[in-house]
């Protein structure tokens, strides 16, 4: 129920196509390095603001590091590779990879490391991202369910 609670929400989300603010912006910069910005810029609009949801989530469940606050941010990186829009991550999700595009979709966490992996990401970062078990990923995958 949760996941599906979960899943409503992330959608109701992305109805507003709207910019995360200024000062959201710059606050999620912050936190990441060169290469890493290029990747953020590769969000669009909602996923740019579902990041830095999760990210402000994470950061109050304790104190973090840059790398782990920059994991945070790009958890879902790899969403981009599969150029999906909002309808069809819905259908992705519901009806799973039926198509290339879909798979790469569901494969999001592989191809966003590797991503991060390629933009210079540090070891911590690239770390946390392949799900290494830790108190910070936790966390992180807590802030992303609320």
């Amino acid at each position: 129920m949760i996941v599906v609670f979960h899943l409503v929400k992330r959608f109701a989300g992305s109805i507003s196509g709207s910019a995360p603010s200024v000062r959201d912006e710059l606050w999620a910069e912050s936190f990441l390095l060169d290469g890493e910005l290029v990747l953020w810029r590769r969000l669009g609009n909602v996923d740019r603001r579902h990041a830095i949801q999760v990210a402000r989530r994470f950061a109050v469940m304790g104190s973090w590091s840059r790398d782990e606050m920059a994991a945070a941010l790009l958890h879902d990186i790899g969403k981009t590779f599969s150029r999906l829009s909002t309808l069809e991550r819905v259908g992705a999700t519901l009806l799973g990879g039926r198509t290339a595009r879909w798979r790469d979709y569901h494969d999001h966490e592989r191809i966003g490391l590797e991503l991060c992996r390629v933009a210079g990401s540090s070891s911590a970062t690239l770390a946390m991202l392949s799900g290494d078990e830790s108190l910070a990923l936790s966390a992180l995958h807590r802030a992303d369910r609320i």
